[in-house]
Parts: C-alpha cells; sequence; structure tokens
C-alpha cells in the first residue's frame, strides 16, 4: 500500500488543499467567513481591529481583533459589479442599485414618497454615427438595402443586403473599417462625461429661455436631479439611460413650480441635446473634432403605479440594475481588466471592430497632447472612463448608506440615542483571492445562495397566487 505522502503526491492540488482546510482547526470558523461574503470569488484580505468606545465613560462598547481569525485575518467582499468577475457581488451591487434608482423614483431610504408626483423622465442619448455598421432588422427587413450602392474608396459595398438578427457577429461591425472613423469615435468616448456636463447645462439655459427667466431666478426655484447608467451599443459605441426628475431649489424635499411639467422637461431636453457641441484640437495630425450626441433621442415620462401612459418606474429600476452588473465581455465590447501592453490586444477574444478600437486608444494615448485623457489606460473600455452608473447629489442615497444599513441590519447592532462614542480602528490590507480548494468551496457555497433565493422566489410567487 502507498504511504500518506505518496498518495497526497498523487491527488490534485484542488483536492490536497481542500484538504489542509478541512483538517484546519479554524475550518468551521473559515466556512463562516466565506458564507458572510457570500461567497464572494475575489474576497479581500484585512487584519487590524476595531474598538468602540463612550466618549464620556471610556468605556469599551465593542471590540473586535482578527488576532482569533483563520491565519488571522477577515475576508470581505470585494464588490466588484461585474457579473463575469463576481456573480455573488454582482447579484448584491444589482440589489443596491434597484433600491438607489427606485428611491429617486417612488421615495424611501431619506426621500421623500412624494417624488412620484415629479415630472421624470426616463432618457436616452446616444453616439453619433463614426461610419455606417451592420444592423440587426426585423421581419426580415435587409440590413442597408441601396439601389447600385457602388463601392468606396477601398473598393467595398456601400450597401448590405443580408438580413441579420442580434447574435450575427456581423451586426455592429463597420461596412468598411478603413472608412470607420475610429479616432472620433474613441475621443468621444473620452468626453462623454463632459458632453453630459454640457447637456444638463443646456437643459437649464433652454428651460431659462423657455419660461423667461434669469439663471439666477431659475436656480433659486428649480433643481435637476438624475442618475444615469453608460451602455454600450453593437458598434461598441457608448449611449446614455438616464432618470431625469425635476425638484424645487432645495431637491427632493422641495417642490418645483407648477409651470415644471413632463411635457416642459421633454421639449426641452430634445432642445438642449441637439445644441451640444464640443471642439477638440490637439494636433495637426488629428485635425479638429467636434463632438456631439446622437440624432436619435428617446424621451419617456414615468409613472409610478399601473395603468395610464409611460413607463413603470420598478421596471426602469430593475432595467438599471440589470445593466450595471454587465462585464465587457457580455456587451462584447471591451475587457474586464486593463490593458498593459499591445500584445494584450491582439490576443483579446473581441472582434475585429473592438480589437481597432483598442488599438486607436493604445495609439492615440501615446501622444503627448493626449496624455490628460489617459487613452491607454482605458483601452480595456475603448476610451470611456466614466463610471457606468453617476448619479447628482441630491437624486437619492448613495451606495455607502445602502451598505452601512445593510451591515447594521446583518449585525443587529445598534447606537444607543444620544450616545457619544468614538471609534478607533486600525486595518490593513494583506491580499485577495482564494486558494484553488477555497475557490470550490466558496463556489459552492454561492451556488447555494443562488438556489435558496430562486426557491423564495417561487415560493412567494406561489403564496401570492394563492392569496389571488
Amino acid at each position: 500500500m502507498l504511504d500518506r505522502a505518496a498518495r497526497l503526491r498523487q491527488l490534485s492540488e484542488v483536492d490536497q488543499d481542500l484538504i489542509r482546510l478541512v483538517q484546519d482547526p479554524h475550518f468551521s470558523r473559515w466556512v463562516e467567513q466565506i458564507t458572510a461574503t457570500g461567497g464572494c470569488a475575489h474576497p479581500i484580505h484585512l487584519t487590524g481591529s476595531t474598538t468602540t468606545r463612550n466618549v464620556l465613560t471610556g468605556e469599551v462598547l465593542h471590540h473586535y481583533d482578527t488576532r482569533n481569525e483563520p491565519g488571522e485575518r477577515l475576508l470581505i467582499r470585494c464588490r466588484n459589479r461585474r457579473q463575469t468577475v463576481c456573480a455573488p457581488c454582482s447579484r448584491l451591487h444589482a440589489g443596491d442599485t434597484f433600491h438607489l434608482v427606485r428611491a429617486g423614483l417612488v421615495g424611501g431610504k431619506t426621500v421623500p414618497a412624494d417624488v412620484r408626483e415629479r415630472p421624470r423622465l426616463f432618457l436616452t442619448l446616444t453616439a453619433p454615427s463614426f461610419g455606417p455598421v451592420h444592423r440587426a432588422t426585423a421581419d426580415g427587413q435587409r440590413c442597408r438595402p441601396r439601389r447600385d450602392a457602388g463601392q468606396c474608396d477601398h473598393v467595398r459595398p456601400l450597401g448590405c443586403p443580408a438580413v441579420h438578427d442580434a447574435d450575427d457577429p456581423l451586426t455592429g461591425q463597420p461596412l468598411c473599417p478603413d472608412c470607420y472613423d475610429y479616432p472620433a469615435h474613441v475621443l468621444w468616448h473620452a468626453y462623454a462625461g463632459r458632453l453630459w456636463k454640457a447637456f444638463t447645462d443646456n437643459l437649464y439655459n433652454h428651460l431659462v429661455a423657455r419660461v423667461g427667466r434669469t439663471r439666477t431666478g431659475l436656480r433659486r426655484s428649480l433643481r435637476i436631479s438624475y442618475a444615469k447608467v453608460a451602455e454600450y451599443q453593437r458598434r461598441a459605441a457608448v449611449h446614455i439611460h438616464a432618470v431625469v426628475r425635476l425638484d424645487g431649489a432645495h431637491g427632493p424635499d422641495d417642490p418645483p413650480p407648477a409651470w415644471a411639467t413632463a411635457d416642459v422637461l421633454t421639449a426641452v431636453a430634445r432642445t438642449a441635446a441637439a445644441a451640444v457641441r464640443l471642439r477638440t484640437r490637439y494636433s495637426a495630425a488629428l485635425g479638429e473634432h467636434e463632438l456631439r450626441w446622437g440624432t436619435e433621442l428617446d424621451a419617456r415620462p414615468l409613472r409610478a403605479f399601473s395603468g395610464g401612459e409611460g413607463l413603470a418606474d420598478d421596471a426602469v429600476a430593475a432595467y438599471v440594475a440589470k445593466y450595471v452588473t454587465k462585464g465587457a465581455t457580455d456587451t462584447r465590447a471591451g475587457l474586464d481588466h486593463h490593458i498593459t501592453n499591445p500584445d494584450t490586444i491582439t490576443a483579446a477574444p473581441v472582434s475585429a471592430h473592438v480589437r481597432a478600437l483598442m488599438r486607436t486608444c493604445w495609439r492615440l494615448g501615446g501622444l503627448p497632447e493626449l496624455e490628460p485623457l489617459r487613452l491607454r489606460a482605458w483601452a480595456h473600455t475603448l476610451g470611456y472612463r466614466g463610471h457606468i452608473l453617476t448619479k447628482s447629489r441630491a437624486y437619492s442615497t448613495t451606495y455607502t448608506a445602502l451598505r452601512a444599513e445593510r451591515a447594521d441590519h446583518r449585525t443587529g447592532r445598534t447606537q444607543p440615542a444620544g450616545l457619544d462614542v468614538i471609534t478607533d480602528a486600525h486595518w490593513r490590507y494583506v491580499g485577495s483571492g482564494h486558494t484553488p480548494g477555497a475557490a470550490l468551496l466558496a463556489a459552492g457555497i454561492a451556488e447555494d445562495h443562488a438556489r435558496n433565493r430562486e426557491l423564495a422566489k417561487e415560493e412567494l410567487a406561489r403564496w401570492d397566487g394563492d392569496v389571488v
């Protein structure tokens, strides 16, 4: 018979690591930590302590130290929003996003309930055309039917008689990559944040022109609050979905003037977007680029309850929450990790169109005059360097507040009213991720949590059906 050492050598790396973990005297506590993170795929390892004291008496109200933890470290969630990177954390991030967006639509989380009566729109702002691309069509319609279309200067057809569906690899790809304006596409992404700022500034300016007030006077009676999410189209260009709400000057606690209606906001949003123009000129080689929004703008009113016209608030919040968890591989527009050298672009599992955008970012990022745009650092997102979800300060609550509320609920710790306390915390980052065996166990815990959620949903649906 083989001795124990020989048997261990025959085991895989994962099996050996699992045996090591199970035999560790702190195994049960380690499982508790992994369960507390929901089976996070890439947990952060911290070491340190936290002490909360009564300022007046010096009494220690709470103390925690990692010295008694497995490996003298505490595991916390990575909080990555991308489902392709960490499914458990992305699911939690989607839930937080839903509540953040919904609170700004129907109230809750420190936002008054009467915000649902405010003028509110769901806007979609698109990027302009940088060159014709293949399109997905419905009802058997052709992509770009053109009689006697001819050819471009690169001897490629200017039309396409084919019928593409959404899953066709050609959908979103340029008819002629050599004609496509890749520098303009990348620069538009780099300035998307400034384009949005110009749009919101224009909203105020166009409201001023419509109601005949000064800008200062308008600011004293009206505030524009919003939450927006960026989404990549099949042509790998970002477009913006935004919930826009009109408040009084002091935010959600203050109603807007009577003249501020959804119809007024809709009309002003269209003219404000159409008027945005940003001109950039860095060098003679690049020339001047005029950056603007695309001509397609969708503006739809929102409703809080069933019936009537407009989109349902919960549906909009759920849509935004679902999108923020998508990784770059889900949208086929980039990578989930930074690019450190051009070889990474060559080996990237992306389309030729996306690869060309990445190479354009890398090439333009090497120009001294474009260094402030940090295009190489954001080549994996095709030059777009904004957050996927952003909001105005007064729109609703914050991710930080939602996480703090969840942590207090989970631990059951509440601070007595009127008690003056001070917290002394000392934490240090010591690593991240899992060993091979730990990763397998964490994946199992995450799968169990997901299954339990599905069973709970089915039971709730069954209960609702019985009540009806």
